[in-house]
Order: structure tokens, then C-alpha cells, then sequence
């Protein structure tokens, strides 16, 4: 019994580890598809996806990003090859290469020549504009127009017409259908089969379905139809039973103060929904109410018919600044049948607003302001005040001041604060006590709106402002700033890049300069304290990441010796000159290939190279001495950056490493070898099984020993 139970757990044993190895097989990290082809169309569109790729790493596809071989094409995230710009010609081929934290691969578009032309379905079949007819014949079936009320009391069903057999075929039988008999509404009319007799068994609404369409057909003893179908058409007929509504709401209107009398202020539309074409829709409009109702309780009239709202007073009553307020609201009424007593009626809220116009102008609250800034500092100074009894919330009311004199360098400007409508003086260059202590401006104000024509600017309307600069003591300026210089990368540590020159605006005060690092973020620098000659501390490398298209930045300080010292900011801009000190490396460095492999191209090479050209690309790829008495593996150029390796013959199932030799075009040259790792991995049911020989040796060790152990236990 115990051998029976030691062998029954060897087996459970060697089957959890065949199911182990059956998951590890259920996911091939990589392009689900690697080789693409696709017609060389007219153009390639901007931003038009291409084609969809697939790439799963097997481990969720962190930190996923693609790479085109032609910079005009981008992969999006969601796997969509697209151009970047319109585009003709894209070569032979494109080249996708896939990273992620787990795995990377290289897929190929190849690219056919040819365009296909297809016309429109009607030029393939040759079909022309109305020749498919729908052929009528004569009727038998006599079906007159149904006029029937809507809003109908019961009882229901009651007869409301009828359609005739005017060939009267023995044992016929009519049959009705369409929307309101086996259509939604459904049931809302029958048919007597016999007679012909059309009855409506509910109460019709026609603001719902104002007229129905239905098919009249003779069917025979089988229910087969042998005449028809004709129109039946029933048509409902309206009764007043909508009021008007004012729809469109809010009702705001404008008009300007001092407006001669039937100025059209706004109009009011109402609508109802019973028949246009009838009195049941014919409004007539009359104001019920106004508030306020002075300085006239009868400030509007409304076109009965029109319902344009038009002032009545005269234009002196029209004042906004002695109104109480200059808005009035008005309830309007709507009635249909024409205005009778008898018609329906709704109401609306129309508010009118008195506008104001410019009939008083802008005055300065004193003739003369003061001020008092710092040299070299900018920013607002002064606030003046104006005075406006206009309305604030119109352009009547908001102020626009200008310089009109002792601004020539163009070291002020003054705008207006929204809020209060003062006018802000600002210093936006700054001024110089060397130069000038002393500065007199001449301001005017005006409004937004011009004035009315009988309203004109006064001498209050202009002011003088006095305006007092103090000295400080400025920092010291380089000259030029920023300063640029060219230098080749990998220079000897020492080397002068330049001297810089700064000078203390302060000419009276006679202080002397010094010079000091403020930011070198490689720490490549260093700058003579006295006389400003910056040199190389390390080696310049145009590669580092602190390095920006080819320009390396540092800052500098020059510092005055006042009390307290001021200080100065220069920048320095290296330009770079490349030299190629990079060697070329290959991506992927890892690749899958199945044992049994009818295509033996194994992957395709990408080099990449950090320096400039001329020292990249073209890149020679190469093969670098194989191990072993047979030579396995051989690599071909596919372009200036990529290269193809393939297998020569089938191999068994095993990791191989391949020494790639990658030189850019440098001078001289520079040569990176890496090592390709090759998996060559048993393919069965597209599975793809690259668990190492070791690896599975190890595990039948396991069962082996497990084995051994159970019989050495019996």
C-alpha cells in the first residue's frame, strides 16, 4: 500500500511541473505579427492610421514605447502606425522597433509600389439616376380623404367612413394596415372586413399625429391579397385646445435714453401648437402690467398683431440718471382667436433696460498727482481718480487715459483698473538717477464711447503728474549678455573658453568688480575672481545631459563693492562641436527563433550612435568569429541602419550567443561587439516553448531522485 501511495505522488508530482511549463507557454512576448505589407498609396495622411501592431510583453506592457526607422511615422499608444506630416514616399520599408520593462522586438512594414483606382458603385454597375422605377397600375379600391375631429368623447368605436370594391369580387374581404392600425399607435382604427366601414375606436390628438397614411387592400377567402393596396389618408381635424406660450425666454430688450417716441425696443413671439391655419393659432398681443410706472405708467405699446414693443414717451422722460431705476419689466399677454374673450391665453416677463449714452465726460479728481520711484525697479506708481456719473457698467463710463507729453523713451504706460476706473501710471523701463532724477507727465482721460454731439471734453479732463526718481546702487552689466563661444567637445582641462566684460552703471560711485561662478550644473567651469577669464575645469562632453541641442549654459555674477554690494547675472553659451567619441550599439540584443523554422531570418539589427553626423550612420554591421567547426549564422545589410540576421541551417533547441560587430562612420571609425543572445526554442501548436535543455535536465533530475527515494523507502 505504501509503494502504491509513493508512486501515485511521483506522478502528481511530474504533472504539476508539465503544467508549469504548459502556462509558461500560453504567451509569446513580442510582435504578434513581425512582417507587414502594405500598397503604396497616392499619399500618406497626416495623422490617418496605416495599420494596427500588436505587442504583448506577457507581463501587462510596462513602460511601452515604440520606434519608427522613419522619423515622418509615429506608433501611437494604442498600437496605430501613422504619419506625422502628408507624405509620398516612405521607402521599401519601416521598421518598428517595441520596448517595454519586460521585453522588446522589431516588426517590418514592407511597402508594395502600385495604387488601385475604384470607382463608385454606380460607374462599376453602370446604373444611372432614377432608372430603378416603381411600376403603378389602376385601382379598383375607391378610399376618400377621413376628416375626423380631434379630442372625440366616447363612445368608441363609432364609424367615421368607408372604402368601396368597385369591382365587388365574391367572398372578398378588405383589410386595413399602417401606422395606427398594426403600427404604433396600434388599434387606433378597424376595418369591417365585409362592409368596408373605417371606425376610430379612441380620441385622436392632432398637435400628436396631425394625419395618418393607411393601406387599403382585398384579400381573398385565403387571406391572399388579390387588389391594393391604395392610400387611405384621415386627416385630423383641430380644435382650440393649446394655449400660447412664450418659448423662447428670458425676454430682455434694449433702448438707448433720450430715444424719440416709437422707438422699436424688442419683439414677442409667442406660439401654439394648434393649427396655424386656423383662429386657434391667431394671437393678438396687449401689455397687462409695468413696473416701475413712473416717470409715465404708460412708457411701451405692443403691436397687437406684431408684437413689437415700442417706447411712447418723449425722448426727455427717456433719462436714465433721473430714473428710479432704468429697468422695467412688463407682463405681456398672448391670446388666440384673434384677441376674442373666448381664446386661450398665456404670459410672459419682458424686461427693458434703459441704455445709457455718453453725455458726460470723464474729470480727474485733482489737477496734479505725485510719485516717487526707485531707479531700476518697475511697476505700478500712482493711481489716478476720475469722476463719471455715466453708467459703470458701459463704455460711457470707462475710462482710457493716454500720455500725451513727457513719455519720450517710452518708460511709462498707464492702463485702467477694471474695478474703480482709475488710471495706473507703471514704470515699464527702468528709469536711470544717473541719467535723469526727474520726470513731468501730461495725462488726458477719455471714455470708451465718444461723447454725444453735444458733450465735449473740458480742461478737467487733462492732469500733470510729478514723478521723482531716487538713487540706488545697481547691480554691474555684462556685455554682450548672453555672451556665446564655439568649442570642441573633449577639450584639455584649462583651456580658456572666454573673458568677460561688466561694467557698474553706477559711473559716479568710481566701485571696483568681481567675478564668481553662479550656476554650472556639469561643474566644467571656473572664472578668474579679478580680470573675468573662465576656463575648463573637466572635459567637455556635447553628450552629457547637460548638454541642449549641442549648448552647454552656465551663469556668471559680477558684484559691485557697494554697501551693500550689488550684483549682476551673465549668461555663457558653449556651443559644442561634436567628435566621435561614442561607439554604435545594437538593439534588440535578444531574439526567439523556433527549431524547426522554415524562415531562418532570425531578427532584424537596429544601430543607434549619440553623436552627430558625420560620425553615425552609415553603420557596417558584421559578423564576429563564430565558435564551433561550422560557421551557423550570417548577417546582411538592410540600410544604412539596420542589418538582418539569419540562420543558415536549422539548429537544436539551445541559448546561443553571436558576437555582433557594429562600426559607425566616424574618423576614425569606432567599432562597439556585442553579444546577440539567440533562443532556439521548440514550436508546437504555436507555442513556443524556450525553457533552457539545463533547466529541463534539472527538473527530470528532480523526478528522478524523488523516485528513487520513494522505492529506497519501501
Amino acid at each position: 500500500m505504501q509503494h502504491k501511495t509513493q508512486l501515485t505522488l511521483s506522478f502528481l508530482l511530474s504533472q504539476v511541473l508539465l503544467l508549469v511549463f504548459a502556462e509558461d507557454l500560453e504567451c509569446i512576448p513580442g510582435f504578434q505579427q513581425k512582417v507587414f505589407h502594405i500598397e503604396q498609396p497616392s499619399e500618406f495622411t497626416e495623422d490617418q492610421p496605416i495599420l494596427n501592431l500588436v505587442f504583448d510583453d506577457c507581463k501587462g506592457n510596462d513602460k511601452l514605447n515604440f520606434e519608427v526607422s522613419n522619423p515622418d511615422f509615429k506608433v501611437e499608444p494604442n498600437g496605430s502606425l501613422v504619419a506625422l506630416k502628408n507624405i509620398t514616399e516612405a521607402g521599401r520599408a519601416l521598421f518598428i522597433h517595441a520596448r517595454s520593462a519586460q521585453a522588446e522586438d522589431m516588426a517590418e512594414v514592407v511597402v508594395v509600389g502600385g495604387k488601385d483606382n475604384h470607382g463608385s458603385l454606380k460607374e462599376i454597375f453602370k446604373i444611372e439616376d432614377g432608372s430603378l422605377g416603381i411600376l403603378r397600375q389602376k385601382r379598383a379600391i375607391v378610399a376618400t380623404a377621413i376628416l375626423i375631429p380631434e379630442n372625440q368623447r366616447p363612445p368608441f368605436p363609432r364609424v367615421v367612413g368607408r372604402v368601396i370594391d368597385s369591382d365587388g369580387t365574391e367572398g372578398s374581404k378588405f383589410r386595413l394596415s399602417g401606422k395606427g392600425v398594426d403600427q404604433e399607435p396600434k388599434g387606433a382604427f378597424k376595418i369591417n372586413e365585409n362592409t368596408g366601414e373605417i371606425s376610430v375606436t379612441r380620441s385622436l390628438d392632432r398637435e400628436a399625429i396631425p394625419t395618418y397614411q393607411l393601406q387599403v387592400e382585398i384579400t381573398d377567402v385565403s387571406g391572399k391579397s388579390i387588389e391594393g393596396p391604395v392610400l387611405l389618408d384621415i386627416i385630423v381635424i383641430d380644435q382650440n385646445d393649446n394655449r400660447p406660450i412664450f418659448r423662447e425666454g428670458p425676454y430682455v430688450g434694449h433702448v438707448m435714453e433720450g430715444s424719440p417716441t416709437g422707438s422699436t425696443v424688442m419683439r414677442m413671439m409667442a406660439f401654439d401648437a394648434d393649427d396655424p391655419g386656423t383662429d386657434n393659432a391667431l394671437l393678438r398681443y396687449n401689455i397687462l402690467k409695468q413696473t416701475p410706472d413712473k416717470p409715465s405708467p404708460n412708457m411701451f405699446f405692443i403691436d397687437p398683431e406684431k408684437g413689437d414693443i415700442v417706447t411712447v414717451v418723449s425722448p426727455a422722460l427717456l433719462d436714465r440718471e433721473t430714473m428710479e431705476n432704468p429697468k422695467y419689466e412688463l407682463i405681456i399677454e398672448a391670446k388666440d382667436m384673434a384677441g376674442l374673450d373666448v381664446g386661450l391665453t398665456g404670459t410672459a416677463t419682458a424686461t427693458i433696460v434703459i441704455d445709457d449714452k455718453n453725455d458726460h465726460p470723464p474729470e480727474f479728481t485733482k489737477k496734479e498727482f505725485q510719485a516717487t520711484v526707485k531707479e531700476g525697479v518697475t511697476g505700478v506708481i500712482v493711481n489716478l481718480t476720475v469722476e463719471d456719473r455715466d453708467d459703470p457698467a458701459t463704455g460711457a463710463w470707462r475710462a482710457v487715459y493716454t500720455i500725451i507729453n513727457g513719455n519720450p523713451g517710452q518708460s511709462f504706460e498707464i492702463h485702467t483698473n477694471p474695478k474703480t476706473n482709475e488710471g495706473m501710471l507703471s514704470v515699464v523701463k527702468p528709469l536711470d538717477y544717473e541719467i535723469s532724477a526727474f520726470h513731468t507727465l501730461l495725462i488726458k482721460v477719455e471714455n470708451e464711447d465718444p461723447l454725444v454731439p453735444d458733450t465735449a471734453y473740458g480742461p478737467s479732463s487733462t492732469a500733470t503728474v510729478q514723478i521723482t526718481v531716487l538713487d540706488v546702487n545697481e547691480g554691474p552689466v555684462f556685455h554682450p549678455d548672453p555672451m556665446t563661444v564655439t568649442k570642441q567637445e573633449n577639450s584639455p582641462i584649462g583651456s580658456v573658453v572666454l573673458t568677460v566684460n561688466a561694467t557698474d552703471p553706477d559711473t559716479l560711485q568710481h566701485q571696483t568688480i568681481r567675478y564668481s561662478v553662479y550656476k554650472d550644473p556639469a561643474g566644467w567651469l571656473e572664472i578668474n575672481p579679478t580680470n573675468g577669464t573662465i576656463f575648463t575645469t573637466a572635459v567637455l562632453d556635447r553628450e552629457s545631459p547637460y548638454v541642449h541641442n549641442n549648448v552647454y549654459t552656465a551663469l556668471f555674477l559680477a558684484i559691485d563693492s557697494g554697501n551693500p554690494p550689488a550684483s549682476g547675472t551673465g549668461t555663457l553659451q558653449i556651443t559644442l562641436e561634436d567628435v566621435n567619441d561614442n561607439a554604435p550599439t545594437i538593439y534588440p540584443t535578444l531574439a526567439k527563433v523556433c527549431d524547426d523554422a522554415k524562415d531562418l531570418r532570425v531578427v532584424i539589427l537596429g544601430a543607434s550612435d549619440k553623436d552627430l553626423h558625420p560620425n553615425t550612420d552609415p553603420f557596417k554591421f558584421e559578423l564576429n568569429k563564430q565558435s564551433g567547426p561550422d560557421k551557423v549564422w550570417k548577417i546582411a545589410k538592410i540600410n544604412n541602419t539596420h542589418a538582418q540576421v539569419s540562420l543558415l541551417q536549422n539548429l537544436k533547441k539551445a541559448n546561443y550567443n553571436i558576437p555582433i560587430l557594429v562600426t559607425d562612420s566616424g574618423k576614425p571609425p569606432l567599432t562597439n561587439n556585442t553579444e546577440l543572445k539567440v533562443q532556439v526554442c521548440s514550436c508546437k501548436k504555436s507555442k513556443m516553448d524556450c525553457s533552457a535543455a539545463d533547466a529541463l535536465h534539472i527538473s527530470m533530475i528532480l523526478i528522478l531522485l524523488f523516485s528513487l527515494f520513494s522505492l529506497f523507502c519501501l
